[in-house]
């Protein structure tokens, strides 16, 4: 879908592009690339490069535009991994702006207008806008990183008491959701160094948002390494509590087998075609059974005082 706005608070959308327009390009069908390609003059490699969804973080600066490719994140539900993160291009001139990505998001939702249009300041230059971009996709970070948490707290819950590798199965997605994350959270700071680095921010007011960015980028690669580490150690620990739940079961399993092995024992001897003195005894029966009974009681006695169960 494409939509065109007069300006980057997404107030007025008009049909057409014209100087200092804001464009939105969410999902993209193959007859709307040709169009961008054409009508916006967007290089076809360029293009194949932010809908390419393993790309890579980068600026690049020429003399009649400007590319600017973070990494965002999204929810998704393919093979169970809640989340994981897309391409998200800035290109732009001096006549306008278009942001493409592969499929909707949070950063800039295609069904709602802009993100900013309750802002109190008013976004006037390019390199602001996407500073804004950086500085909310930090916070969306944080927001599903917290997510995260909350879904490995649950997951836990059900290890504790696990013999199966269905919730160890779970964790390693949430792994690799963070693995995802401090990747992409690693390529957008080199981005924002580079901006930093550039010429591209003249006024006190893109510093100040710079600095903002930067220091929310941050905040979301030490939180996403430190749930790192810790389902790393968890995962360790639970296969090995996965394991010791299943021993468990199993020596129950066996301390089962050895007491119902006791009276098989004492009826077998005495099922066999073999004289006994018990034959033609009226008491043979229930004495076999008193006899098995008491066996297998003493059998338990035995082991709960050895603690063997």
């Amino acid at each position: 879908m494409i939509k065109i706005f007069k300006t980057f608070g997404g107030y007025i959308e008009i049909p057409q592009i014209e100087k200092g327009c804001w464009i939105n390009v969410n999902q993209p069908t193959p007859e709307e690339i040709q169009r961008i390609q054409k009508e916006f003059h967007l290089p076809p490699d360029m293009v194949q490069d932010i809908l390419d969804p393993d790309e890579r973080s980068r600026v690049e600066f020429e003399d009649d535009w400007s590319l600017v490719l973070m990494r965002i994140p999204v929810e998704t539900g393919n093979n169970g991994v809640p989340f994981q993160t897309i391409p998200l291009g800035i290109f732009f001139t001096q006549d306008f702006t278009l942001t493409l990505c592969l499929q909707d998001n949070e950063i800039l939702p295609i069904e709602q207008p802009s993100p900013f249009r309750e802002q109190y300041r008013e976004i006037t230059d390019t390199i602001n806008f996407i500073l804004r971009l950086f500085l909310r996709s930090g916070s969306i970070y944080l927001r599903y990183l917290k997510q995260i948490n909350q879904m490995t707290a649950l997951i836990e819950q059900d290890l504790e008491k696990s013999v199966k590798n269905k919730e160890l199965n779970k964790l390693l997605k949430m792994e690799k959701c963070l693995v995802y994350f401090i990747t992409s959270i690693k390529a957008n700071e080199i981005v924002l160094a580079k901006l930093r680095n550039s010429k591209k921010i003249t006024t006190e007011i893109n510093e100040d948002l710079l600095d903002d960015a930067i220091i929310e980028n941050k905040q979301a690669l030490e939180m996403s390494q430190i749930y790192s580490d810790i389902q790393s150690g968890m995962m360790d620990a639970f296969a090995s509590v996965i394991s010791n739940n299943l021993n468990v079961v199993m020596k129950q399993l066996t301390i089962i087998s050895i007491i119902l092995m006791i009276p098989t024992l004492i009826s077998s001897m005495f099922g066999m075609n073999v004289p006994n003195s018990m034959e033609n005894s009226q008491w043979a029966f229930p004495s076999i059974v008193i006899a098995s009974v008491l066996m297998s009681v003493i059998g338990v006695i035995f082991l709960t005082k050895k603690r063997i169960h």
